[in-house]
């Protein structure tokens, strides 16, 4: 490692800093052409369009200290998502971050920003420990971001540590963007059988409450169509319950996800056999419910959900894509009835379990998920590409970051 010089991160960089949020909080927004990047949009490599906020020109001008440019970095610095870290994508600008990202950018003539999106992420188990000093909420200074020392080899080398690392992540949105495409086709067939009854208009209709239907199919609540368990947090009072194999699954979990294949808690065997209750068959249908309501995921392994979770265990199994699109589609009826006069959004498991949505007939329902079980295979089968692809760079990471092997020695 001769040719690597070490700086401290602010030594090497134009720009280092957070923005703001809009006077009035969220209910400020808006909206225009300005995207407002908070931390929900910022995941380990990748960048989520969930809630992105829009702000107008007005609100985007008290916020000139944050334009985002093309390639810079954005990191969280606050909250249990700190220390995440990404690219912004060039489809998201203009754009402006808030209180609780910062925006990490190079002095091109030293460092690539790519580059310094590893170096954040190889450092970032140092980074969570770093925001856990003393205070009651996980925060990263500008003064410790700016104190991070870095070991820096020359661009040369920069650049060949990037292309390798960068060669997996774009085959990983390779396979997002194939699995946006089948996710729309999804959406697509789901639309045609169940909203537009393009298959059955030959057929004669009856006056529902939730408006014409044909003939024979009902009106059901969520509870008619399995049984449904709210999550929970086993004590963290017991160390002896973590650590294990058993997924349990948060929120953060299921973001820009249909699969959840594992997550970053896991239970023991303790941890599991503590509230048998709650545990959760492969395939079940997950939905947040407080909070962040609405995102909707297919967990494949026996799990446990925390308390912000609603699942489905479908009494039959060709419900299962059914009401997983069904479920996507009634987002915004799911986060008006967690208003309910609260600060936080809540559908309780009692409100969850009675929302009413149209009962196909079996057989019906038994030739969609025929019709929809290939595209959601190859979903499944794309996630996990897509997860040994980011274990693989998990894994070269921290090894090229340190110079510990060099880059000719790499094969992928």
């Amino acid at each position: 490692m001769e040719e690597w010089k070490e700086y401290k991160l602010g030594e090497i960089c134009t720009k280092i800093g957070s923005g703001a949020t809009p006077k009035g909080g969220k209910e400020a927004y808006l909206g225009g052409d300005t995207s407002l990047i908070r931390s929900q949009n910022v995941l380990d490599f990748s960048f989520s369009w969930d809630g992105l906020a829009y702000i107008d020109d007005e609100q985007a001008a008290k916020l000139n200290g944050v334009i985002i440019e093309s390639g810079d970095v954005l990191l969280n610095i606050t909250g249990d998502s700190v220390a995440r870290s990404c690219v912004v994508p060039e489809s998201a600008l203009p754009a402006r971050v808030n209180q609780h990202v910062s925006i990490v950018r190079g002095d091109a003539s030293k460092v690539l920003n790519d580059y310094i999106l590893y170096f954040l992420q190889y450092k970032k188990p140092y980074l969570l420990s770093l925001s856990q000093g003393g205070a009651t909420r996980n925060a990263l200074t500008k003064g410790m971001i700016e104190d991070l020392l870095i070991p820096l080899p020359p661009l040369s080398k920069q650049t060949d540590i990037v292309r390798i690392l960068k060669s997996l992540d774009d085959k990983i949105e390779v396979n997002r963007r194939i699995n946006d495409n089948l996710e729309q086709q999804a959406q697509a067939l789901f639309k045609s059988w169940f909203v537009d009854f393009e298959p059955f208009r030959d057929q004669p209709f009856v006056e529902s409450e939730l408006g014409m239907i044909p003939e024979g199919w009902r009106v059901g609540t969520l509870t008619s169509f399995g049984k449904i368990i709210c999550g929970k947090t086993p004590s963290k009072a017991e160390p002896s319950y973590y650590g294990g194999d058993m997924p349990f699954i948060k929120i953060p979990d299921m973001h820009n996800k249909v699969f959840v294949e594992q997550s970053e808690d896991n239970l023991s065997q303790l941890g599991d056999e503590s509230q048998p209750a709650k545990r959760i068959p492969p395939y079940s249908i997950l939905v947040s419910c407080i909070a962040t309501v609405g995102l909707v995921c297919i967990n494949t392994k026996e799990s446990h959900t925390n308390q912000q979770i609603n699942t489905i265990i479908p009494d039959f199994p060709f419900f299962r894509y059914y009401l997983y699109q069904k479920l996507l589609s009634i987002k915004d009826y799911l986060n008006n009835l967690g208003r309910g006069g609260t600060a936080t959004l809540n559908v309780n498991t009692k409100i969850f379990g009675n929302i009413k949505i149209i009962r196909p007939l079996d057989n019906v329902l038994l030739e969609y998920e025929e019709l929809a079980t290939p595209l959601f295979n190859m979903i499944e089968s794309n996630q996990q590409e897509s997860r040994r692809l980011a274990q693989l760079r998990d894994t070269l990471l921290p090894r090229l970051m340190s110079g510990e092997i060099k880059v000719g020695d790499v094969t992928l």
